[in-house]
């Protein structure tokens, strides 16, 4: 790499397309890795495009890559992969991130974080999450979702890639702890998530239908009592309310667990309604609906 090494985005799906426009459109030089042929090849030969609602359409240069040794002693990573390619995500980039440097995981789901650390180490590692969402249209062209904010928990090496978030438009949270945060997104993606998945249906189509809402609740109440269980103090009183809240903030979205069903893409299940599940177990806690919920999805999704 140059003096100037890129920011990093691991991945090529819809989050990773809209934060590298973001990102470039501020005037950070950009590299995305990833595996996804069809994606390498609309970015390296379009740039990531983001689509309004209108139509419209905006390109914003980026390199892209499928070999972790061109993007050597990278300083800062944005992971943004599926949950199920984080083992895949972390070996590359042993093979590329700096000894000083840090990867930043923006994804959904449990054990993210950990798979990377054990691979990388601590210190070259750090939590977040984020409410922004996107969908995408075709590969390398996302459709934002609606501007979301990016929690962090804090870390000794995060200051200038927090700089670069903020610089392009990005809210930007910083926390002690973000596992409450994170949590609370675990809750709502595992009322929601699955369901609009199996049913094929927008999030707000949740809240009309009496016994899709009454599932999505009790999605939330098991996840809860497991997150009580670990001690976890939850980002709201109420976890039916809070993903009520959010599906009909997000009415009009399809989840990321919908569109994965629709590319008959393996998805996050496992990480969420499956993390859950695994979890209770421990606890001693019956979680029903989600196990259900965990196994439909799987089997949807042929060989997976």
């Amino acid at each position: 790499m140059n003096d100037h090494p890129s920011l990093l985005i691991v991945g090529t799906g819809a989050l990773a397309t809209l934060f590298a426009a973001r990102l470039s459109a501020s005037g950070e030089h950009v590299t995305m890795l990833g595996t996804w042929q069809a994606g390498l090849e609309a970015l390296q030969r379009h740039g990531a495009r983001l689509s309004s609602t209108d139509g419209s359409e905006q390109a914003f240069h980026v390199q892209v890559t499928d070999d972790p040794t061109a993007c050597r002693e990278a300083r800062e990573a944005l992971v943004l992969v599926k949950s199920w390619q984080t083992m895949r995500a972390a070996v590359q980039l042993e093979a590329c991130l700096g000894q000083d440097g840090v990867a930043l995981t923006l994804q959904n789901g449990l054990g993210n974080h950990e798979i990377l650390a054990r691979v990388l180490g601590m210190p070259r590692v750090a939590l977040g999450m984020t409410t922004s969402g996107a969908t995408l249209l075709a590969p390398g062209i996302a459709r934002p979702g609606g501007e979301g904010v990016i929690t962090v928990e804090r870390h000794p090496r995060l200051s200038p890639l927090d700089e670069k978030l903020r610089a392009a438009g990005f809210i930007v949270n910083i926390v002690e702890d973000a596992q409450s945060l994170l949590w609370g997104k675990l809750i709502v993606n595992a009322a929601i998530n699955p369901l609009t998945a199996l049913l094929q249906i927008h999030n707000g189509e949740l809240l009309e239908r009496p016994a899709a809402r009454d599932l999505m609740a009790q999605l939330a109440r098991e996840s809860a009592q497991v997150a009580a269980a670990q001690n976890i103090k939850l980002p709201f009183e109420d976890p039916v309310l809070a993903a009520e809240d959010v599906a009909r903030c997000t009415a009009s979205n399809r989840s990321s667990m919908f569109q994965d069903i629709n590319r008959c893409a393996p998805t996050e299940i496992d990480a969420i309604c499956g993390a859950i599940t695994r979890l209770g177990e421990q606890h001693g806690i019956s979680t029903p609906v989600n196990r259900v919920c965990w196994q439909m999805v799987k089997s949807v999704v042929q060989g997976y």
